[in-house]
């Protein structure tokens, strides 16, 4: 592991435009893809398993994390790589006018998640060397809120305007104005976080690609000699097994007809509901979230997390047994689940981070503990689709919710040191 000098900034200068842009092409392809392909046609299965296939980057991304070392600072991988899914995201604008446009847009949405997994490492990176632990898990709610305002704007602004844009032209035209957008705003974004992120200089290395690869392989042993390591990746895989379900299918079944068990929602309806309301409720859970942690501490602030994340699962379960009409109701139960969700989201960051990532191999073993976790979703995304049309909308959402509590019972085996007192100000 290189060791970095860094030049003090404000956190609150970087960290939100830094999060933003990571999370902008993460939903590009988690969410506004599927919720687009949906109004192109496509069926649920199809939109889960490509969709859910492309996340892999995330998931294998700390492969090629020790590559990144060899790069002069953290700082250049971020700003290139966010140039590169702003064009990549660019391109699926225009494919969509193609007749091969499902397998081709596929294809470049792989090239965006592949770039975006790859500033993710630098990301995180970043942000651990230029904060301490304490400051970590303050600001760890405000890194999740705006990685999520990416969620607000792309669910909400954006799918509004695709709403609003699909009752005066076709579909594709529609989503290739979003994607245009998404575009820009990556690009614009990259350009900024240039100027604004701190400066970190890698200290020398071995920088040889044969290097890389010894570095990767020690990374690897290193990790999975970690006192605790398996029970821990069972945790971290098994952590989004209900949420990742959900955010999957949660988008699909509000936009599918009531007369196949949906809410028949319009494409802006979603982007004012899920996108907006939703959106505030999950960001306002993610910064408390964030604070209750660092005041009550990981270890004992755990098993409450968990709760907060999937219990409110059972708003689905509601709304696929009661299909209200009644928009309000709609977006008072999802705020719920979203809130829910936004505050435990921050325990699997702070477990992976402050448990798993600790060693020599800080920023690679995040980047490998994010990987499991991504995988964890990866799993359960993919496999969402087929289940929600074996048992329908309703029981698919008692599924989500049963599935997560073994997650609930692990967590009493893991082993969690007490945090020591610091007296580091945020």
């Amino acid at each position: 592991m290189t060791t970095e000098q860094t030049t003090r900034r404000h956190p609150m200068r970087w960290i939100p435009t830094l999060y933003f842009a990571q999370g902008l092409p993460f939903y590009a392809v988690a969410l506004v893809a599927g919720l687009m392909y949906k109004s192109m046609g496509m069926p649920n299965d199809q939109i889960a398993r490509w969709t859910g296939l492309i996340g892999a980057a995330w998931v294998f991304k700390s492969l090629w994390s020790p590559l990144l070392e060899l790069a002069s600072s953290k700082k250049s991988v971020v700003v290139i790589f966010q140039l590169i899914g702003g064009v990549s995201l660019g391109l699926v604008a225009l494919s969509l006018q193609l007749p091969m446009y499902f397998a081709i847009s596929i294809a470049l949405l792989a090239v965006v998640a592949f770039a975006s997994a790859t500033h993710d490492i630098a990301c995180d990176g970043l942000y651990m060397a230029s904060l301490s632990n304490k400051q970590q898990a303050a600001y760890a709610g405000w890194q999740g809120a705006f990685f999520n305002a990416a969620r607000f704007f792309s669910l909400g602004g954006l799918v509004y305007l695709a709403g609003y844009l699909e009752k005066h032209m076709d579909p594709a035209h529609a989503w290739m104005i979003i994607f245009g957008i998404l575009s820009v705003m990556l690009i614009v974004l990259a350009l900024y976080n240039l100027w604004a992120l701190p400066g970190t200089k890698n200290a020398p290395m071995e920088t040889s690609l044969k290097g890389a690869f010894w570095i990767l392989k020690d990374v690897i042993i290193d990790f999975f000699q970690k006192p605790g390591i398996w029970i821990a990746i069972i945790f971290i895989i098994l952590f989004r097994a209900g949420e990742g379900q959900v955010q999957t299918i949660g988008p699909l079944f509000l936009r599918e007809a009531k007369e196949l068990g949906g809410l028949g929602l319009t494409t802006d309806e979603v982007g004012i509901v899920y996108g907006t309301a939703g959106t505030i409720a999950f960001l306002t859970g993610s910064v408390l979230g964030g604070y209750f942690t660092s005041w009550l501490g990981l270890k004992r602030a755990l098993p409450y997390l968990i709760i907060a994340m999937n219990l409110p699962i059972l708003v689905f379960v509601f709304l696929s047994s009661n299909l209200p009409g009644n928009l309000g109701i709609i977006t008072a139960a999802l705020c719920i689940e979203m809130f829910g969700y936004g505050f435990g989201f921050v325990g699997i960051i702070l477990f992976i981070m402050q448990v798993v990532a600790v060693g020599k191999y800080q920023t690679a073993h995040y980047a490998l503990g994010s990987g499991v976790m991504q995988l964890g979703f990866i799993i359960f995304k993919m496999i969402s689709g087929d289940i929600q049309i074996a048992l329908g909308y309703k029981n698919f959402f008692i599924w989500a919710l049963i599935s997560a509590i073994p997650v609930l019972i692990l967590s009493r085996f893991l082993k969690i040191k007490d945090e020591q007192k610091v007296t580091e100000t945020v």
